[in-house]
């Protein structure tokens, strides 16, 4: 007997898609040989009748099951669904996949292909070369790009091109290793709280193409309130780790301090500029921050034989942030005419966020491995 490939379909108000949806994707059956294709359809009580629908069509496909409850949103459907199929389906593999006809079921026989090349998650992405989206709006677009660049930006994680895509496929197993209770998971924020999880636990994840059409009937179900939780997830993503958050600020203040003194004493005592002070303030800083990362432990890459080429490949990775405050004291103090202990305190503080974000982003991309399809 082979094992189980669970197609898990969330739906709600889907009657006029499911009945369509269901045909095509049992129709992909033939062509997987390693797996038995089955599916899932977790409806949050639907008041248009899909569970109905689905009851009947259990008649003609005996693979289809259904899982009913309360409407809690996306993410929450999902963790029912995934359970469910793990649990009591015995699955081997879990996709995640729209009810809305926006997904192709004609590409569950690739995913299922390339999970037998040793990719544990397989992402359908609306932003690879060859993929297409051609009647998305210019705002959606924007919408869906810039939410995939706060995810890499602000939650650390490494260049995926779509974070946010709701067709995937899971190596079962994985799943279960997946631990959500610090991060949001109602809602749609789920997608991206998964995707970090996934890749946490060593999840050899490739990104494929697909073609992603407007959804004919029904209406999307994406609030403002899932729109404000995925913002707020980030955050929870980003200090996962309250011993990251616990790092970065004992490095920080240490910055700040050596920043701060060096730029006090030099213009204060010593008559320098502005401008010289805080170069030097900023590079005194960077160096303290350096050692310290390294010898007490916070990276452990430090080799003393190679210190200035680790020391000048710092200086690239916290460019933009040491420009950052240099430029927003000059800023402040020129053409505002803040107080310059104050202004170079703000600039230190963006300067330092920035770094911080960049240099999480840069470490996590080197430990995780991924690839895109073409």
């Amino acid at each position: 007997m082979n094992p189980i490939a669970c197609v898990v379909l969330p739906t709600y108000n889907e009657a006029q898609n499911i009945s369509i949806l269901l045909p095509e994707i049992f129709a992909q059956s033939d062509k997987i040989s390693s797996h038995e294709l089955q599916v899932l359809v977790v409806d949050d009580s639907s008041p248009d009748g899909t569970a109905e629908i689905v009851k009947n069509m259990q008649q003609q496909y005996h693979a289809l099951h259904l899982l009913t409850g309360q409407k809690r949103g996306l993410g929450d459907a999902y963790k029912r669904g995934m359970a469910h199929a793990i649990d009591r389906l015995n699955a081997d593999i879990i996709f995640e996949m729209d009810a809305d006809l926006q997904h192709d079921p004609a590409m569950i026989p690739l995913f299922v292909d390339l999970y037998k090349n040793g990719f544990t998650l397989i992402i359908g992405s609306r932003f690879l070369p060859g993929a297409e989206m051609p009647e998305m709006s210019y705002y959606r677009k924007f919408l869906s790009l810039f939410g995939n660049w706060l995810i890499r930006f602000f939650g650390g994680l490494p260049r995926l091109r779509d974070f946010t895509s709701g067709y995937r496929c899971i190596k079962a197993s994985l799943i279960k290793k997946c631990d959500f209770s610090s991060l949001s998971t109602t809602g749609y924020a789920f997608q991206t709280s998964l995707i970090f999880e996934l890749l946490r636990n060593g999840a050899r994840v490739i990104e494929v193409p697909i073609n992603f059409p407007d959804r004919l009937h029904g209406t999307s179900k994406l609030s403002f309130p899932d729109q404000l939780e995925f913002l707020v997830n980030l955050l929870k993503i980003r200090f996962r780790k309250r011993y990251e958050f616990v790092r970065f600020l004992i490095i920080g203040l240490s910055g700040l301090i050596i920043n701060l003194g060096i730029y006090f004493m030099l213009t204060r005592f010593l008559d320098f500029s502005i401008t010289l002070a805080a170069l030097f303030g900023i590079e005194g800083s960077l160096i303290s921050n350096f050692l310290m990362k390294n010898f007490l432990g916070f990276r452990g890459s430090l080799k003393f034989y190679n210190i200035l080429t680790q020391l000048f490949e710092y200086h690239k990775y916290v460019f933009i942030g040491i420009t950052l405050n240099f430029l927003v004291l000059l800023i402040l103090v020129k053409f505002f005419g803040v107080y310059d202990l104050l202004a170079n305190f703000i600039g230190i503080l963006l300067g330092a966020l920035v770094n911080y974000f960049f240099d999480a982003f840069l470490l996590r991309k080197k430990q995780l491995k991924f690839s895109n399809f073409f």
